[in-house]
């Protein structure tokens, strides 16, 4: 029986199409939704100073707003180039894989993921949000954001690099779901649904 795309061929791949992309994404003005999350994200810390875990960090775009908060943050990412540009705006940065998180157990006490976990394929999604829920404190915060649908896990057909990334798109249900693997739901939205085959999945969730 066919297991699925393998989780380490999804990663050299994502890898070398973000380090492409770098460029071109760090030029881009962040959805406004995203950052309305941001600024939400940081309500909900009220006031704390949490150390705090992003994963798939992008060129650095999000750090830099909790680097101008005072956070202490450390962040991820597959892509070489884009974790070179995340560390110019001043936090910790490392080349990883958020199936195998370079830090100790209970490392952090919040976690912040955006438009990342959609590229982990099925057959390796619930031992990555375990490797997530080993690495934060019980009771930490965990924001995450996915591009989900109808449970569909297929290659993007219109990308602009190649190779094209894999994106493994699940249900609301499922990914809530899911995301108990992690810890307790506490707050659970979805944006841009006039598209059947793909919208957001915001979601709030307790590390056990």
């Amino acid at each position: 029986m066919d297991s699925g795309p393998d989780p380490t061929a999804v990663e050299r791949a994502l890898a070398t199409y973000y380090d492409q992309e770098a460029g071109d994404r760090a030029g881009r003005a962040l959805d406004p939704k995203r950052v309305a999350a941001r600024t939400e994200f940081l309500q909900l810390l009220d006031g704390r100073r949490p150390r705090l875990l992003e994963v798939g960090t992008g060129p650095g775009r999000d750090l830099a707003a909790f680097v101008a908060a005072g956070l202490p943050v450390t962040g991820i990412d597959l892509s070489i180039e884009h974790a070179a540009r995340a560390a110019d705006v001043g936090a910790g940065t490392a080349v990883a894989s958020a199936r195998a998180l370079p830090f100790h157990d209970k490392a952090f006490d919040a976690l912040w993921t955006m438009s990342t976990l959609m590229h982990v394929p099925n057959s390796a999604i619930e031992a990555t949000l375990a490797e997530l829920g080993r690495v934060l404190t019980s009771g930490a915060l965990a924001v995450i954001g996915v591009w989900g649908g109808p449970d569909v896990e297929d290659h993007h057909d219109h990308d602009a690099y190649q190779p094209p990334r894999l994106f493994s798109r699940r249900s609301d249900d499922r990914w809530q779901s899911l995301l108990g693997i992690l810890g307790s739901v506490e707050q659970f939205e979805t944006w841009d649904r006039s598209d059947q085959a793909f919208w957001y999945q915001w979601a709030v969730v307790r590390a056990s």
